[in-house]
Parts: structure tokens; C-alpha cells; sequence
């Protein structure tokens, strides 16, 4: 699919409301939310308002002041971070920007997760320094626009310390444990003594994941420290990941997004349990940054823009790091099934359950773009003729028999995915 307008240099989240059968992408390039409707593959409209592409000294693309990033909705509401440290609430009855709330950052609202009411929301400044979430009291089912910050929340400086660019990444909602899990890139000390930035040379320290209960968030600031196992709030540090996106899958379990752009050790996926924090590394796929879980075949979908290698190797020897992008396919049970080659650029993924169709956004090629294009072949045998990049959409056909046997294993029932997310990290 074909977006009008801008080539794509710039994007970032994708997201989906199977119930409106509608995709949302965060298209910096067009300093908008293009939607896209799911059932005829079509496009329908892109609601701007947002700040757009804003390059360096380089003239590359600045990240953390481009918007729009985070993304995502609940009913007739739509919510999107900006570059300017905004998140603005968009009503889809009217497609307008009805309110824009500044969280006290100067650089740009990323990744986002609601609650499964759509009552609260939770969105990460990730980079800021040090890095914040906001948790927002939001819409839910309102038919007015209402929304206004509970808490700023941030992480304890032994944990997150200040001055060295760390960064909080993409949030998930799990609703049995009724908890926010927040993907952490680099903690301190996870192992002890390992190098967050502090020292000379590569990054050794793993990442870490934020758990927040928000029934306890009620003054205007708030400090997580260390994970207490009593009250299940507090950084877990993980096992040789360092996530940028996390998204939640069946029997509360969370898949994590794990990257050797924050580590360079950090080489597999991790699935993490929201309530033993219990853990599977997943060989084989790395580099991702939003991941999604689609309920509708029992798999997640990983934007691995840093797979390493689907030439073979990692870095791969003729483009250099991170080699090409895949589109991971992980099933239920954590077990890689294939991985499909993308644009280099490639890192936003979404799915729409109803429909089993999976959005995979193309960046334009480079020679016209520039920096930030793809610099491979792939992206153009998936656009074809079109030199703007474009949208990949991909389905799943599941045998009907099979389907109802996995969705009688399952937790879930098909609805809006509470993974978002960018972005998963900075440089996307």
C-alpha cells in the first residue's frame, strides 16, 4: 500500500483497532497518523498536527525531537507522542486534535500503553536524561476529551543513572496481574559492575523491566526502585536482554524486544512471566524494536531492524552492522517459526486479530531520501514500482479447525494489542 504525500524516510509505531478495522502509523514524514483501513487494504486519511521530521547538524534525522512516535487508541480515540513533548489526543469521529499536553520533557513523547478500559495511560519520555514515564488519567469510553496527568514517573538513579543517555522504551498492560511493564534498555549493575556508559569501551550491563501498579500512583512525582517480589513493583533485571519493545502473550507471558544495538552481547529475544518472572531466550531473532502479539494466530510479530543477518551473518560483512531487517514470527509456545527479510529501516510491525493481516511499514530508498533510507534491494522487491516506500501487508491464513484450538488455549480474546510502541529505542 501506497502512502500518499512525503516519501518515507521517517516513521515510527504502528497500531491497530481490529474493531475499527482501521492501522494507525506514526509517519514523521509526513508529520501525521496515516490510517489505513484493514479490510480493503486502502488508505484513508492522515490527521496532522504533529511536528514532523527535524534533522541534525548531519542532516540526519533527530529522533528524539521528530514526531509523531508512540502510538495508540481505544474506541473513538486516538493517542500519539510528538517531538515537541506532547501528547496529543486525537477524536477519529472528527479527526481533530482535541487537546495537547505538554509533559514538562524537551524532547519527544514515545512509546504508550493503555489499560484495557482505555481509562489510564502510560507514556515514556525516553530521551530525556534521565528518562521519564507520565501516567494519564485518559478517555475510556468518554465522548468528550478529558484527559490530564496523574504522576511523572521515574527510576531510581542506582538503577537508571543520570548523564549517561539511558532510556525507558516501550510499555505493555497486562491485565491479570493488573500491571504496566516498561522495557528498560541498561540498568546498573545487571551484573555487578558491568559498564552502563561509566566506563570505557562496550556496553556490558542487561537491561531491566519497569513494573508499575498505578492504583498506587497518586501524587504528582514517583521513584521505582529495586523489584520487591511482595508488592510486584519494581525493576526486574533481565537475562542477557536489553529490550527496547515488550508486548503481552498468553498466560501472562511478555515478549521482549531484546537488542545488541544497547548490548552487543545481547543476541536473542526473551519471553519473560508477568507473575513468576520465570524466562525463555528465544535463539536465532534479535534486534527488534516493536513487537506485537496477535491473538488472532497465536504468534508475535517482531520489527527486527537489527536482525543480524539474514545474509547469514552478523554484522553482515557487505553492509556492515546491523546487516538487513527481518520480520520476526515467533509462535505461542516461543519458538521462532521463520524470519522474512525487510527494508533496512524496517522496525514498526502491527497486527490487525480479526483479520490476521500484519502492517510492515517501508522506509523509501536512500538514494531518495538520504540518510535514514533503505540501502538495500529488499524494500523495493516488497514496493515494487514505487520509490516512496510503502506499506507491506502480509496474512496469515489460519486453518479454521487449528484457529479454535489455539484460541481454546488461549487468555485472550481478540481485541486492541496493549503493546505499544515506538519506537522501541532512540535511533529508529
Amino acid at each position: 500500500m501506497q502512502i500518499p504525500g512525503n516519501p518515507l524516510r521517517s516513521f515510527d509505531i504502528g497500531w491497530v483497532n481490529p474493531d475499527r478495522a482501521e492501522y494507525y502509523l506514526a509517519d514523521r514524514s509526513n508529520a501525521g497518523i496515516d490510517i489505513i483501513d484493514t479490510k480493503k487494504n486502502t488508505f484513508k486519511q492522515t490527521i496532522g498536527g504533529f511536528v514532523g521530521v527535524k534533522l541534525n547538524g548531519t542532516g540526519a534525522v533527530n529522533n528524539n525531537i521528530s514526531g509523531p512516535d508512540g502510538v495508540t487508541s481505544h474506541g473513538r480515540w486516538l493517542y500519539g507522542g510528538d517531538g515537541d513533548s506532547t501528547l496529543k489526543v486525537i477524536d477519529l469521529k472528527t479527526s481533530t486534535i482535541k487537546q495537547s499536553i505538554p509533559t514538562g520533557g524537551t524532547t519527544r513523547v514515545d512509546e504508550m500503553a493503555l489499560t484495557t478500559d482505555g481509562k489510564l495511560l502510560l507514556a515514556a519520555n525516553n530521551a530525556e536524561d534521565p528518562p521519564f514515564a507520565t501516567l494519564f488519567k485518559a478517555n475510556g469510553d468518554a465522548s468528550t476529551s478529558n484527559v490530564s496527568i496523574i504522576t511523572r514517573v521515574t527510576v531510581d538513579n542506582a538503577i537508571i543513572p543520570k548523564g549517561f543517555g539511558l532510556s525507558l522504551e516501550q510499555p505493555a498492560w497486562e491485565p491479570k496481574t493488573a500491571r504496566f511493564y516498561t522495557s528498560i534498555p541498561v540498568i546498573a549493575n545487571n551484573p555487578a559492575g558491568c559498564n552502563y556508559g561509566q566506563l570505557a569501551g562496550a556496553i556490558t550491563c542487561h537491561g531491566g523491566l519497569l513494573v508499575v501498579d498505578p492504583t498506587t500512583l497518586s501524587k504528582p512525582t514517583a521513584v521505582i526502585g529495586a523489584f520487591d517480589p511482595a508488592t510486584n513493583i519494581g525493576v526486574v533485571p533481565l537475562n542477557a536482554c536489553s529490550p527496547n519493545g515488550a508486548t503481552v502473550g498468553p498466560h501472562e507471558n511478555l515478549l521482549l524486544g531484546c537488542t545488541p544495538q544497547n548490548n552487543p552481547s545481547d543476541t536473542t529475544t526473551l519471553v519473560i512471566n508477568a507473575e513468576t518472572k520465570n524466562y525463555a531466550n528465544i535463539g536465532n531473532i534479535t534486534g527488534s524494536d516493536e513487537v506485537w502479539f496477535n491473538q488472532g494466530d497465536f504468534r508475535y510479530y517482531l520489527g527486527a531492524s537489527r536482525a543480524c543477518g539474514t545474509s547469514g551473518t552478523c554484522p553482515d560483512p557487505t553492509h556492515g552492522f546491523p546487516g538487513f531487517a527481518s520480520l520476526g514470527v515467533v509462535d505461542g509456545t516461543s519458538v521462532l517459526i521463520e524470519k522474512i527479510p525487510q527494508s533496512s529501516a524496517s522496525h514498526s510491525v502491527a497486527a490487525d486479530c480479526k483479520r490476521n493481516k500484519i502492517f510492515v511499514p517501508q522506509a523509501a530508498p536512500a538514494s531518495v531520501v538520504g540518510s535514514g533510507g533503505d540501502t538495500t534491494t529488499v524494500g523495493a522487491g516488497i514496493c515494487g514500482q514505487a520509490t516512496n516506500g510503502c506499506v507491506a501487508v502480509y496474512i496469515h491464513e489460519v486453518d479454521s479447525e487449528d484457529s479454535q484450538d489455539e484460541q481454546n488455549n488461549q487468555d485472550n480474546v481478540c481485541q486492541a494489542n496493549n503493546n505499544q510502541g515506538n519506537q522501541g529505542n532512540q535511533n529508529n
